[in-house]
């Protein structure tokens, strides 16, 4: 199933960011985050590859951005049916049919917490088996079409201090101000998250370790806690004994842009956390422009003279 990621209401807005699918992450789905149309499309034939895998046997989510992809055209390479024949194995269920003669139980209810706990951990089991599943899918899919994808993104990370970490469709925008900081002499790299569920914490925890500052840049916000990825990245580098400086941003809700002065303010920041050892609250990522034409919504809407009276 694919999702098209848009800011949740209130207030109802058409642009992206990512509670909405976010908030299907302890559902049971799996879930790929897309940075472009032709990875939607490849994300979806491995989708196919890795849940009807018998070690697997879970539903799939690919998120792409509504607004930024689902309204955007570019290239994209349609495969032929041959060579998705040859990447796609026929799917024959031996664990779900229907058969007159070899009746079985499906979606039936489940009396009592200790049947119950056994489905559910045994949904996270097999979740745990994707991780070799997509990594065998992804060198079959290389083979076959000749793209290349894996659990996480690494850009120009070999030889980097900083490390910012972000998905999806913003990850181009990231991948910008690194090629700018890059020309500065900044030895600065980006962690795209393409793999959210199971979340791929060792393979993140080993790209981040030992790097001088890590900055997780979230396109959501939990209500009340802040970064849902921040909290998810800090927890995989918890154990770790050379572990960075971890900073939270919350960037990009509503579809709004994170410019380059951001980006900038971003690594300033890590920076700083990296030489002085004291790591700032979460920052919300928003200029002066964008905070001067809110204040003009809200009297427009006579909510500065409410609070003034």
């Amino acid at each position: 199933m694919v999702n098209v990621s848009r800011a949740l209401s209130s207030p109802i807005t058409l642009e992206p960011d990512h509670n909405d699918i976010l908030s299907a992450r302890d559902s049971g789905f799996l879930q790929i985050h897309t940075e472009t149309c032709q990875e939607v499309l490849d994300s979806l034939l491995m989708a196919y590859r890795i849940a009807e895998d018998s070690n697997v046997l879970l539903p799939f989510l690919i998120n792409m951005d509504g607004y930024y992809l689902s309204f955007t055209r570019e290239p994209v390479e349609i495969p032929s049916v041959d060579k998705v024949n040859e990447f796609l194995p026929p799917y024959n269920p031996t664990h779900a049919f229907f058969n007159a003669s070899t009746p079985l139980s499906q979606g039936v209810a489940v009396l009592g917490g200790p049947a119950y706990s056994y489905f559910k951990y045994q949904m996270h089991l097999a979740s745990n088996n994707v991780i070799g599943v997509h990594n065998r899918a992804a060198d079959d899919f290389y083979q076959i079409f000749g793209r290349k994808y894996g659990l996480i993104e690494e850009y120009k990370m070999d030889d980097a201090d900083y490390i910012i970490v972000m998905s999806n469709t913003f990850a181009t925008k990231g991948k910008a101000a690194v090629d700018r900081f890059r020309d500065e002499g900044v030895r600065v790299g980006l962690l795209r998250i393409r793999l959210v569920r199971p979340f791929p914490g060792k393979e993140i925890a080993a790209s981040l370790s030992g790097r001088k500052g890590v900055a997780v840049i979230d396109q959501n916000i939990s209500i009340g806690s802040g970064g849902i990825f921040y909290q998810e990245v800090t927890s995989s580098l918890y154990n770790e004994r050379e572990r960075p400086a971890i900073l939270s941003f919350i960037g990009g809700l509503g579809g709004k842009d994170i410019s380059y002065m951001e980006f900038k303010k971003v690594l300033d920041d890590t920076m700083l956390a990296s030489e002085t050892g004291a790591v700032p609250a979460t920052q919300l990522l928003y200029t002066e422009t964008e905070w001067q034409q809110t204040k003009k919504l809200l009297e427009t809407a006579g909510k500065t003279r409410r609070q003034d009276g």
